[in-house]
């Protein structure tokens, strides 16, 4: 790709390569929920701790990434806003307030912050895509964790073990995953 197309690309997000329409924007934002909701139900229950390991996150970061910070975060309050209606798409086919909604508010955050940053090139390349994924997750555990420990009516200590701790591994693997899948999805479009 020549020097002059890569600079053009610069300010965009991989949904920006689609023709731009209001249609396109609004089928993103839809399918960006329905993603979020489709990966919730991958979801394994932890010992001792109310939250279960889910693809929510990873998607929800995806979906921001890929979409860009308007997009994600319209995406991922429709994805909150819906369950909590009743749209049964939270973690393991549940709906409504539970004591792991704090997360999902973390979500809506963190897909501001990695459509953000994606925005600005943070994920063409693995390190940097590594970086982008890392200060997602912090942003939800920031807003989840205390969000746990309030909703639970546990210590702050105790909200760490149950809804942090046990996360760590599983998020460095979904780190990794992104960290192949971003970078080399805009390859391909490079490549186009």
């Amino acid at each position: 790709m020549s020097t002059a197309v890569a600079s053009a690309r610069t300010g965009t997000v991989l949904a920006d390569l689609l023709p731009a329409s209001r249609v396109r924007d609004a089928a993103l934002v839809v399918g960006g929920a329905a993603l979020t909701g489709l990966a919730a139900q991958i979801a394994v229950p932890v010992p001792g701790s109310p939250v279960p390991v889910t693809g929510q996150t990873f998607a929800a970061l995806l979906v921001g990434t890929g979409l860009g910070a308007r997009r994600g975060v319209a995406s991922l309050a429709l994805y909150a806003a819906a369950g909590l209606v009743g749209v049964p798409w939270f973690a393991g086919g549940t709906s409504g307030l539970s004591v792991s909604f704090g997360y999902i508010l973390g979500m809506i955050l963190a897909s501001a912050v990695v459509g953000a940053l994606a925005r600005r090139g943070a994920d063409r390349g693995v390190l940097r895509m590594a970086g982008t994924m890392v200060l997602g997750e912090a942003v939800i555990y920031a807003v989840g964790v205390p969000y746990l420990a309030y909703a639970a009516g546990i210590s702050a200590s105790a909200a760490i073990a149950a809804g942090l701790t046990p996360f760590l591994i599983g998020d460095a693997l979904k780190a990794a995953l992104a960290m192949g899948a971003l970078p080399t999805a805009w390859k391909l479009a490079d490549k186009r």
